[in-house]
C-alpha cells in the first residue's frame, strides 16, 4: 500500500509539472521552425512599451508604428517563405515587467528581434535578458548613456543619447533664452537624472547658475512641495527632467503659483498629452527632443498620413520612430536570411547583421549603428509650444 501510494503520488506530481511546464511559457521554446500561412516559417518579431498606465500614449505609438512597418513588409517575407508576425509586449513602464516579458521573448525561439522601450531604466534591465539570448534591439527612444555604453551586442537605439541631448539643450537655454538661473527638476528614473544632470552640468559650463536640483517621485499629483523652492529661488528658467504625466502637472501648478518664467524639458514631455494635462500654461514651454518633426519631410507627410488613415488618429513624437526601427530589425533579418542562403537565420546572424546595418534610410532618420550600437546620424530638436497645440514649432535642429 505504501509502496503504491508513493508512486501515485510521484505519477501525480510528474503530471503537475508536465502540466505546469506547458502553462508557463516553456512550449514557446519549441516554436523553431513553427509553419503559419502557406506553410511559410514564422518570423515573431516582439514590441515593448507601455501599452498602459502613465506613459501608454508615447508606447502606443511606438507600437503601432512597427506594426505599420510590418504589415508593409508582410509579402515581401512571404516571397522569401516567411511569414512576419508582431508580438506587442506591455511593459508597464516598470523594469520589473519588462524584465519579465524578456524571459517570455527569450523563451520563444520564434522571436528573432526586439522593437523598444520608451524608458531607459525599462530597457537596460530588460536588455540584459536579449543579450543572453542573443536577441537584438532596436530602440526607437531609450537616450540613457547606459543603454549602450555596456558594450552589449545585443543593443542598438536610432535616437541621440543624454550627453548630446541635455547639453544641446543648456546651450539653447544659456545662449539663445538667455538663463542665467535656473532650477532643475528630475523624477529620480535613469532617463530623468540622467538627462537632468547632462543639462545641469553642461549649463554649469555655459556659466548658468543652478540654484535648485531636486528630485519628484513619478506618479506623484501635488507638486506644490518643490514648486514652492522653485518660487523661492527665482529662477529665469525652471528645467525638468522626466515625462510628461509629471511634466505636465509641474507646468501647470507653477504657473499657477505666478512662475511666467520659460519651462524646459527632453523628449519625454514631447507628447499630445503634455497640451492635454498643461492647457493653457504649456505656452513658453521648450523641448529638446530627439524625434524629428515627421511632417518635415515628404516621405513624413505621407507616413503621416498612412498612420491616420490606418488607426485613425494622429502620429505621436515616436510613431515614426517605431516604425524606423521596425524598418532596421526586418533590415537586419533580411540580410541574415540572404547571408544564410535563404534559410531561417538564428539570432545571432541576425543580432550581427543588424548591428551591420549602414545607411537605411527611414521615415525620419538614417541609420548606421557604430561598434557600441548608437547612430552615428542621430539628431536633436528643439521645439517651443507657442500655442496650445501639438506638436510646437520647430526651433531648432542640432547635429553632432
Amino acid at each position: 500500500m505504501i509502496r503504491k501510494k508513493v508512486l501515485s503520488l510521484f505519477a501525480t506530481a510528474t503530471l503537475a509539472m508536465g502540466l505546469l511546464a506547458a502553462c508557463s511559457g516553456e512550449k514557446a521554446s519549441t516554436d523553431d521552425g513553427k509553419k503559419g500561412d502557406g506553410g511559410a516559417s514564422v518570423i515573431k518579431i516582439a514590441t515593448q512599451s507601455p501599452l498602459s498606465g502613465g506613459s501608454a500614449t508615447l508606447g502606443e505609438a511606438i507600437k503601432l508604428g512597427a506594426q505599420l512597418a510590418l504589415n508593409e513588409q508582410k509579402d515581401k517575407f512571404k516571397d522569401l517563405g516567411f511569414d512576419i508576425q508582431l508580438v506587442p509586449y506591455d511593459d508597464q513602464g516598470d523594469p520589473k515587467k519588462g524584465v519579465a516579458n524578456a524571459e517570455l521573448i527569450g523563451a520563444d525561439k520564434a522571436i528573432l528581434g526586439v522593437v523598444g522601450h520608451l524608458n531607459s531604466g525599462v530597457a537596460i534591465p530588460s536588455s540584459v535578458t536579449y543579450e543572453k539570448y542573443k536577441i537584438p534591439m532596436v530602440s526607437p527612444a531609450n537616450t540613457a548613456t547606459d543603454v549602450t555604453d555596456r558594450g552589449l551586442a545585443a543593443v542598438n537605439r536610432i535616437v541621440a543619447r543624454d550627453d548630446f541631448q541635455g547639453p544641446a539643450g543648456a546651450e539653447f537655454a544659456v545662449n539663445k533664452l538667455g538663463a542665467k538661473k535656473i532650477f532643475v527638476i528630475q523624477d529620480k528614473t535613469a532617463y530623468g537624472t540622467g538627462l537632468a544632470e547632462a543639462f545641469k552640468a553642461a549649463a554649469e559650463e555655459l556659466g548658468a547658475e543652478i540654484v535648485g536640483f531636486e528630485g519628484v517621485t513619478v506618479g506623484e499629483k501635488d507638486y506644490n512641495g518643490v514648486l514652492n523652492h522653485v518660487v523661492a529661488q527665482a529662477p529665469d528658467l525652471v528645467y525638468f527632467g522626466g515625462l510628461y504625466s509629471e511634466g505636465g502637472l509641474i507646468i501647470k501648478q507653477g504657473r499657477e503659483k505666478g512662475l511666467d518664467v520659460p519651462f524646459m524639458g527632453g523628449d519625454g514631455l514631447d507628447s499630445s498629452t503634455l497640451v492635454e494635462i498643461a492647457g493653457d500654461a504649456v505656452k513658453n514651454t521648450f523641448i529638446t527632443s530627439v524625434a524629428g518633426d515627421t511632417t518635415a519631410t515628404e516621405a513624413g507627410k505621407e507616413f503621416a498620413a498612412k498612420y491616420k488613415d490606418k488607426y485613425g488618429k494622429n502620429v505621436e513624437s515616436y510613431s515614426a520612430y517605431g516604425y524606423d526601427s521596425m524598418g532596421v530589425v526586418l533590415k537586419g533579418i533580411e540580410d541574415a536570411i540572404n547571408g544564410n542562403d535563404g534559410k531561417l537565420p538564428s539570432r545571432e546572424q541576425v543580432r550581427d547583421a543588424v548591428r551591420a546595418v549602414t545607411d537605411f534610410q527611414g521615415v525620419v532618420t538614417t541609420v548606421t549603428f557604430d561598434d557600441k550600437g548608437d547612430n552615428e546620424n542621430a539628431q536633436v530638436f528643439i521645439y517651443e509650444f507657442t500655442e496650445v497645440a501639438y506638436p510646437p514649432k520647430q526651433n531648432a535642429v542640432i547635429s553632432k
